[in-house]
Order: structure tokens, then sequence, then C-alpha cells
């Protein structure tokens, strides 16, 4: 603690003034003031306005309101960049089902082909088969 005694003039009596540099009431009152806006940092907080100053008191009152827009826009923010990830993951889904969509179309279109080869197939065969037996039936009936 620094204390120090002058006397200004001989005719006024003495002024004595003391303070401390381990004093940090000044930084606990800083610290124990209650936040404004709890989500700006205590550097970015408005500071109570001298009340008897218009202006000041004009100041805190626009930078508070300007500490409530930002506060609105750091929310909106927030969930607009919640529904763009929400959005994306529905994207990736979407492309997931897409390609889903396509390898079974191009596994139809095979399918359907391969389908078509067997019944021309199938069809050549049982023409076939009957012509064998038809020959073969008349073979038998002719021996």
């Amino acid at each position: 603690m620094i204390t120090s005694t002058r006397r200004v003039s001989p005719d006024k009596s003495e002024v004595r003034i003391a303070f401390s540099l381990d004093d940090t009431s000044d930084v606990k009152d800083e610290e124990s003031r209650p936040q404004t806006c709890p989500d700006l940092e205590q550097r970015l907080q408005p500071v109570p306005p001298c009340v008897s100053l218009r202006e000041s008191v004009h100041v805190y009152k626009e930078h508070c309101r300007m500490a409530r827009e930002f506060h609105q826009v750091k929310h909106e923010i927030a969930v607009l960049e919640d529904r763009k990830r929400k959005l994306l993951a529905e994207l990736v889904e979407d492309e997931k089902v897409a390609m889903e969509i396509a390898r079974l179309e191009e596994e139809f279109c095979r399918l359907t082909e391969e389908n078509r080869t067997l019944m021309t197939v199938h069809n050549e065969r049982a023409q076939q088969l009957e012509t064998l037996c038809l020959t073969d039936g008349t073979r038998q009936d002719s021996s």
C-alpha cells in the first residue's frame, strides 16, 4: 500500500492519497458485474452508463441493442448451419438411393434381356422337341 500526504498550499488542509498495486477490487468489480449479454466475450460486454450523461445512456442502450442483434444473428446462423447439416445428410442419403435405383434399373434391364433370350431359347427348344416328336412318331408309324 502506497500512501502520500501533501499540503497543496499553506492555507489548505492536507490531501491524502492511498492506493495499492495489489488491490484488485476494480478487477473483481468488473468480473462480479452481471453480464448483460452472456454470450458476448467479457471485453465486448456493454459497460453500464454514467446515468447523469444522456449520451452515455444512449451509447449504452445502442450497445445493448447491437448485442441483442448479435445474439439473434448468432442464433440464426446456428439454426441455419444445423439445417445445412441436415440437408447435406439428406443429400448424401438421396445420392445413395439414386445410385441404388440406377443399379437396380441396370440389373432389371439385364435380367429382362436375359429373360427374353431364355424365352426365345425355350420356344426354339419347344419347337424342336415338337418337331422331333412328330418326326419320331412318323418313323414309328412307318415301321
